[in-house]
């Protein structure tokens, strides 16, 4: 066991270089970098597309134009219009600029929350332990889904209570998940040298610990961005998401359910947008994972 502070000092940079690296490392995984192109493509799309030569997402034209159609102005519906004569294509781009903010915001939320009760129970034990645990089994012990809608359906449907949402419902389990890893962290001889040294709790849980933590939430955090995305699609495909008429993935598909197979663009373009997004999160998920077992 070492208590020299200078060795210490000098490791913190070597953490936050293995944190770099763990993210550089993913061109080592081919499946993993195809996974990274789609999710930055979606990213991509949702910063632009203010800058696109695209359709007002909210115009009406022509109903119901098939894809590469022209509309009574001269102009051409890449992926058609639906319904109410809206451009097709300019909802799924500026759709996917809601769901990334929204799901980016919630995603945020669930793990400052459930981070900073994981590292609480994992590392201080006892008496919180057990009421963060009891807390947490008693949300856990509701089917998602139906906390989703109860929630929603008792605050209301909007932006910031889909955030809530999704914080009531995936930080217990990112709270399990940290605790976990603190549980078995708070053995190692780094933290013994850090105690010896007389830091405080606060600072050998979230400097110490935390990012020794790093690489099961790395792989976690992509694969709860998809679950996260795919909730919030649900939510607006029930009625109970983002508000219209703001392009929503989830709500372009509910509306082209009720058009039935001679409209199948109108439900083809969010579908595929929305499983593009899920599954290159899931790729980036798998390839950090293979190179993580790799080492």
């Amino acid at each position: 066991m070492s208590d020299n502070p200078t060795a210490t000092a000098s490791a913190r940079p070597s953490r936050i270089m293995g944190f770099l690296r763990s993210i550089a490392l993913l061109r080592e995984s081919w499946f993993g970098m195809i996974g990274a192109a789609i999710v930055l493509f979606w990213v991509l799309m949702a910063i632009l597309a203010p800058l696109l030569p695209l359709y007002d997402p909210l115009d009406a034209s022509v109903r119901l134009v098939p894809p590469g159609g022209e509309a009574f102005d001269g102009g051409t519906h890449w992926l058609g219009t639906d319904n109410r004569g809206r451009d097709v294509l300019s909802r799924v781009i500026w759709g996917s600029q809601r769901v990334m903010v929204w799901a980016m915001l919630a995603i945020l939320c669930a793990y400052a929350v459930g981070i900073t009760m994981g590292v609480l129970a994992g590392y201080l034990g006892g008496l919180v332990d057990d009421v963060v645990s009891f807390f947490a089994n008693i949300l856990l012990s509701f089917p998602v889904l139906v906390l989703y809608v109860l929630i929603i359906a008792f605050l209301g449907a909007s932006g910031v209570n889909i955030v809530i949402a999704v914080t009531f419902t995936t930080a217990p389990i990112v709270m399990r998940i940290v605790r976990g890893l603190i549980m078995d962290l708070r053995t190692r001889d780094y933290v013994a040298a850090a105690q010896t040294r007389g830091e405080s709790s606060l600072y050998i849980m979230f400097v110490e610990l935390l990012p020794n933590a790093r690489g099961p939430l790395i792989v976690d955090v992509c694969l709860r961005f998809g679950y996260t995305v795919v909730a919030i699609a649900t939510l607006s495909f029930l009625g109970l998401g983002l508000p219209p008429p703001e392009p929503d993935w989830g709500m372009m598909i509910n509306e082209a359910v009720e058009l039935g197979a001679h409209a199948g663009h109108v439900m083809l373009a969010p579908a595929a947008a929305l499983s593009s997004l899920i599954l290159g999160f899931n790729m980036m998920a798998d390839g950090l994972r293979e190179i993580s077992l790799r080492d």
